[in-house]
């Protein structure tokens, strides 16, 4: 059990991936907000200047964005600063509680977003930002999850979003009488009966079409989260105890190794063997599938999510610590690289997706071919999904849920528990154990 927990963590840092989602919450709209076919003109002050201080952790990435930058806004210097992924969200987490020493922006990724406690980041809804006319413009899980617990405050600035998608062998489901084109594949794996089809099929010629077991359970995990904006448990309803059904029927056919295909020695050999036929994962990991395997070009292809499964994989967001002193170049910088075509020329080189229509609707982008991928439109097909991903709530808390959540789903799995009875037991453990700190919390901020 430990060496599954460690293996999985590994792979989730890596993909940068955590999450803790909201199903179903309807978000309101933000004062200033313009309808869905309007487009807010983006205008820039080329006048203001002063020098900015940015933390980041995408090395090879932001001295470009910044020369771009400076074409625009030349009297503005910005410091950037490049720092581990960890030590980062540590050291920020450490100087916006001290009150000192924070920089002027930082890119925080989103399971670590949450860290950061009450005041110490910038409202971006408030002046001088006034980030709300730009609403229309993203997805509304896009928009919320960047937001405080309770939806009042837009604390980060939407930057790129990560839909789970399936990548598959396109060569391996034909092969099998599966089928194989993308959109044929797609709705064909709504079906479970269909997944456990090609499952069987797979695992009787000794090949995989997971990774990991317990995968169909997890990212709806990861779809609706843990709590909602009241803090009320998420994790225990119908659609969950059916997953984790499957899963177990799944497991019995024996649809998973239980290792990383592309993060593990033992995954990538067995890719490279052709014994793992697809996997989930974020729609920035084509890239790392054309870099560990260019022998396998054009063999590979992108669906949607078997299971009527849509879940964000990962994101990040551009803040402003409230202890910034110089507010407007920082809002300056900000602003530009989330909303210009001359930055996201430069993003999604480096496999990042807008999260923004006026930006994923540009010719350059929307006709986006990936030869990898057997000639696939990547782009376009990607943004199409986050529409569908359900409203999500990131809190302090969702670390701790996680831990307990997933031992008693490992376990449920290995003694054959009932479902149900599982989901009751994670509950009850909740709110024993993280309850009382959860209702510290909200006192604190009630003073």
């Amino acid at each position: 059990m430990k060496k599954f927990v460690s293996a999985f963590l590994v792979m989730v840092s890596l993909v940068l991936v955590i999450s803790g989602c909201s199903s179903g919450e309807k978000s309101t709209k933000d004062e200033g907000e313009k309808s869905a076919d309007q487009k807010e003109e983006l205008t820039f002050d080329s006048s203001l200047e002063g020098e900015i201080t940015f933390w980041n952790f995408l090395p090879d990435i932001y001295d470009g964005v910044i020369e771009e930058f400076n074409k625009v806004y030349p009297n503005i210097k910005v410091k950037n600063v490049v720092l581990e992924f960890g030590e980062l969200h540590d050291k920020l987490q450490t100087v916006t509680s001290a009150g000192s020493g924070a920089p002027d922006v930082a890119l925080v990724e989103q399971g670590s977003f949450p860290r950061y406690g009450n005041g110490v980041l910038e409202n971006l809804l408030q002046e001088p930002y006034n980030a709300g006319r730009y609403q229309s413009d993203t997805s509304e899980y896009n928009w919320e999850r960047w937001k405080s617990v309770d939806g009042t405050q837009l604390l980060g600035m939407p930057w790129d979003v990560t839909p789970g998608v399936f990548y598959y062998r396109e060569d391996l489901y034909e092969q099998h009488g599966l089928p194989s084109d993308p959109d044929e594949l797609g709705e064909f794996l709504q079906d479970p009966e269909n997944v456990l089809t090609a499952a069987q099929t797979f695992a009787a010629n000794g090949i995989y079409m997971y990774e990991w077991r317990d995968s169909p359970a997890i990212q709806y995990g990861d779809a609706i989260g843990y709590y909602d904006s009241e803090y009320n448990w998420l994790r225990n309803d119908e659609k969950m105890a059916d997953l984790l059904d499957f899963v177990k029927r799944g497991v019995q056919i024996g649809w998973a190794p239980q290792v990383s295909a592309l993060f593990s020695d033992e995954g990538k050999q067995l890719v490279s063997q052709g014994k793992i036929a697809s996997f989930p994962a974020g729609s920035q990991i084509a890239r790392d599938l054309e870099t560990l395997f260019p022998d396998q070009a054009g063999k590979w292809r992108v669906t949607r999510m078997p299971l009527d499964l849509y879940v964000g994989l990962g994101g990040s967001a551009h803040v402003i610590p409230a202890q910034s002193q110089n507010k407007d170049a920082a809002w300056a910088f900000v602003e530009w690289m989330n909303r210009s075509e001359e930055a996201w020329k430069i993003f999604t080189d480096h496999s990042i997706q807008p999260g923004w229509t006026s930006i994923s609707t540009l010719p350059w982008y929307a006709n986006h071919e990936n030869e990898y991928l057997g000639g696939q439109k990547d782009y376009a097909f990607y943004d199409t999904l986050d529409e569908h991903i359900p409203v999500r709530r990131l809190t302090p808390f969702d670390g701790q849920a996680w831990e307990i959540y997933i031992s008693h789903v490992a376990r449920a799995i290995d003694e054959n528990i009932d479902s149900k009875t599982t989901l009751n037991q994670i509950e009850d453990q909740a709110e024993k154990q993280i309850r009382p700190e959860i209702n510290k919390l909200l006192e604190s901020e009630s003073n």
